[in-house]
């Protein structure tokens, strides 16, 4: 126990995890161009292990692409250097007034870690359209989808059940105290395209019986990283009883842009089915009152771009009107919205990125504490050369 102890606090573990966490960075940041910001970030740094590989379109890579390197993940390394700060502390660290600039830096270092960890688990990010005029109170997130099966049997209002897409990836049935069925999963793709089967009589039969399904072919194709393309999921999903088969039914994230909704009936009440990308609803509006591109004279570069926009919440008595421009986001509700794109070709349509972390302030305390504690430890240092150059 002793000796598990001693590697843990010693200053070698310490400079081994930061020669791996600069190897991760290194090799994460070479895999962007080919896996994207966002698949790149979940493989490197919210992972225990990666296994990085010579990539195919360097030089030499069809004769180099057997070369593996392994490296622990982003969760191992934040995790040891946790234990490795704590065993340390306990090993060497007497508290004295003298070390409290130490302690502080210390402290903002732990703060960091954890605030890499909470916001891996806790962060939500997902983009809110708005038309100029039109008001909305959901936000998508493209790198996420959702079966949701819609009660719409209540002229007023539509009763959706969400499913997340986990459970149709690992085939995972599914019940809800809401639905009189269960939603069973007969094949999933992570990508597919869909085609009209009237126009690719050579695609293999259909597996869905009810629905839109039977008159479209289904292509499975690669996953894509490519950060302007999504990957079209698609399920043939079977929805039954005990007693009874309610059909296989054909989902996919573009279906709602090309076909009509798939509607049904059972136990007298109408139901939608359908597979999109993950919405996350809020209890309030947001209003686009004015959207402005300014771009510099004779050019069509941006310069700025702005949305003017009312917060109409139930709980207030009057809208909120605020300007939300580039580096000057909204905070509201838990919830920061940010100016993160428009429709260029009408220029009358916003995207703001909604983003909720829980833990937006820890890298902020994290940061002034470690400079606090660099300042105190320095003019601590400062007095007592001073005091010397006296005597």
């Amino acid at each position: 126990m002793r000796v598990l102890f001693r590697i843990l606090s010693s200053l070698q573990l310490t400079v081994l995890l930061f020669g791996f966490s600069i190897a991760l960075v290194f090799f994460g940041t070479l895999d962007q161009v080919h896996y994207g910001i966002h698949e790149a970030q979940r493989r490197y740094f919210e992972s225990l292990y990666v296994v990085w590989q010579y990539p195919v379109q360097w030089v030499g890579g069809a004769q180099l692409n057997w070369i593996r390197i392994p490296l622990p993940g982003g969760y191992v390394l934040g995790s040891l250097l946790l234990v490795n700060l704590f065993a340390g502390h306990f090993r060497f660290f007497r508290p004295t007034w003298k070390k409290s600039g130490i302690v502080m830096i210390h402290t903002g270092v732990v703060f960091l870690i954890v605030s890499g960890f909470l916001s891996s688990a806790l962060q939500e990010e997902s983009v809110m359209w708005i038309d100029e005029g039109n008001r909305s109170n959901y936000s998508v997130d493209y790198q996420d989808n959702e079966l949701v099966i819609i009660d719409r049997t209540d002229p007023d209002w539509d009763e959706v059940v969400s499913i997340p897409l986990k459970y149709l990836e690992k085939g995972i049935p599914v019940t809800h105290p809401q639905l009189p069925f269960t939603v069973e999963t007969v094949q999933f793709f992570v990508n597919a395209q869909l085609r009209l089967r009237a126009q690719n009589p050579q695609a293999p039969p259909s597996l869905a019986t009810r629905g839109e399904g039977p008159r479209i072919a289904v292509f499975p194709q690669a996953p894509t990283y490519k950060e302007s393309t999504v990957n079209q999921a698609t399920a043939y999903v079977k929805l039954k009883t005990e007693k009874e088969d309610l059909g296989t039914w054909l989902v996919s994230n573009v279906m709602e842009e090309y076909f009509a909704p798939q509607l049904f009936e059972y136990a007298g009440r109408e139901y939608a089915i359908a597979l999109r990308f993950r919405r996350y609803y809020h209890p309030f509006w947001i209003e686009l009152k004015d959207f402005r591109f300014d771009r510099y004279p004779g050019t069509e570069i941006p310069r700025n771009f702005s949305s003017e926009v009312n917060i109409i919440n139930p709980g207030e008595h009057e809208p909120r009107q605020t300007l939300i421009y580039m580096n000057h986001p909204l905070r509201y509700a838990g919830l920061t919205f940010f100016q993160s794109s428009f429709d260029e070709a009408t220029e009358t349509s916003s995207a703001l990125m909604v983003v909720r972390n829980p833990s937006w302030r820890l890298p902020y305390i994290s940061v002034f504490l470690v400079g606090l504690g660099m300042a105190v430890q320095f003019l601590m240092h400062l007095i007592r050369f001073l005091k010397r150059r006296k005597v």
